[in-house]
């Protein structure tokens, strides 16, 4: 924030000098198109709880548009951010069916969680963990990142499906496995050819294709989950779930001890999967300096704080910064423009959220794969010659994507870091001991045990 003026200060977005906007329009179409899925998954996974379907579509648009336009304005970064995939299943799933308390108790755990983040993020207490990081660890969270949402997208198209025996297995060669796979060669192709806006072209022409077949075979494409557009404008007001917060359950004395387990529990994922995301796309982004350190990150998580808080009053779950800003990322944003348009067109796909609910999976997936295999050449300048940084960014690495969570994979990371670097210390000889690790490490490491143990 050095040689700014104070309106620049005030909103770093206007410091930027010499912007290639229409580099940066594509990038945040690219990262929207790569989160659009959002639009229909999160209403019906917070409908299972009997909330309104058709005022979680608005919702859900309407607290994604705020926290993306905030974050390009006031962070100036292009990262998107939205309605937390796996924290809306927790919300609707542990916590409302699961432990049979309301879906407005659930929306007030949010709202508290979305208070804490904001104090912790003004005292720059998240900002400390995101910097205390070791640069090792940070680039085994791009890989990891990498892997995960390659195995997103494998998924999603159908590549990789579900085995009782081997837990995962290869899938049949559908036509919906055949499209994202034409998606990803075009992708790569025109990549290599250093067009701008590969990976969005690739996701056109594959929801083309995938279109094609739904108008040949409605039945069955919609066996492969493909729909056609259900019409083009639709709204619906948030009336039925916003400023439904119910803070009796929380202070009541037989049930503030639960009430505090859900708030935490939603702290620990929220905190280290945005961590973690914020981390790993900056560093494939190169936006880290010579420190390893992201500048406007404390703007950065205040926003995704902030965010978290109006989307529980609005109603909808934790609302957090998406690894799929990666994809608009590799389309080459690198400014706040990138999340504003994400969040203008999370905006407008309020009244035509139709068209963009209907890009099937299999159209997203090719740009996911894309995505992680270009994250995933950060590796290469891991020390993994080093064992006491190797191994822990191996575990980072493998466990983001076999345990299916970013936060997980940190957590490993981060407890097999301190562990081995703390025990090397003090068996190693004086002249091969390594700088201690940083006190800001080991009380993430501590809270880690907390988690496993109690959460």
């Amino acid at each position: 924030m050095e040689n700014l003026s104070p309106k620049e200060r005030i909103l770093p977005i206007l410091s930027n000098k010499k912007v290639d906007y229409k580099k940066e329009v594509v990038a945040g179409i690219t990262t929207f198109l790569t989160m659009a899925y959002i639009i229909a998954v999160n209403p019906q996974i917070l409908g299972a709880t009997g909330m309104d379907q058709g005022a979680l579509v608005t919702a859900t648009c309407l607290t994604a548009a705020i926290g993306c336009i905030l974050m390009g304005i006031f962070a100036n970064l292009p990262f998107a951010l939205a309605s937390g995939m796996g924290l809306n299943a927790y919300f609707a799933y542990s916590v409302v069916i699961g432990k049979g308390i309301s879906w407005e108790v659930a929306l007030t755990a949010v709202f508290v969680e979305g208070i804490i983040f904001i104090l912790l993020s003004l005292f720059k207490v998240r900002e400390a963990v995101v910097n205390a990081i070791p640069k090792n660890l940070k680039l085994a969270v791009t890989g990891g990142i990498g892997l995960f949402i390659a195995f997103v997208g494998v998924q999603g198209s159908g590549l990789v499906v579900n085995d009782d025996s081997t837990l995962v297995a290869m899938g049949s060669f559908t036509p919906a496995v055949v499209i994202s796979l034409v998606g990803l060669i075009i992708i790569a192709v025109l990549d290599k050819k250093k067009v701008k806006g590969a990976i969005l072209y690739g996701i056109a022409v594959s929801s083309i294709l995938a279109w094609g077949i739904a108008i040949i075979d409605a039945d069955y494409a919609a066996k492969l989950s493909i729909y056609l557009p259900n019409g083009l404008f639709k709204f619906e007001s948030i009336s039925p779930i916003a400023g439904k917060l119910d803070f009796g359950y929380a202070f009541h004395k037989d049930t503030i001890a639960t009430f505090i387990t859900i708030v935490c529990t939603f702290l620990f994922v929220d905190f280290f999967d945005t961590v973690g995301t914020l981390v790993g796309v900056a560093s494939k982004a190169k936006m880290l300096d010579k420190d390893g350190k992201l500048p406007g990150v404390g703007r950065a998580l205040l926003v995704d704080a902030v965010s978290t808080t109006a989307g529980a009053a609005m109603g909808v779950s934790t609302v957090t910064t998406y690894v799929e800003s990666s994809t608009g990322v590799a389309a080459g944003g690198r400014t706040g423009y990138t999340a504003i348009t994400t969040g203008v067109l999370f905006f407008l796909a309020m009244f035509f959220s139709p068209i963009f609910v209907a890009i099937p999976s299999c159209a997203t997936a090719p740009a996911l794969m894309y995505v992680g295999y270009l994250m995933l050449g950060v590796v290469k300048d891991i020390d993994f010659d080093n064992i006491t940084e190797g191994v822990p960014a191996f575990l980072t690495i493998a466990a983001m994507p076999l345990t299916y969570s970013i936060g997980d994979g940190l957590t490993l990371g981060v407890l097999s870091y301190v562990i081995i670097n703390i025990l090397y210390n003090i068996f190693a000889k004086k002249d091969e001991k390594k700088a201690n690790v940083s006190w800001v490490m080991i009380i993430l490491a501590v809270l880690f045990i907390f988690k496993i143990a109690f959460l």
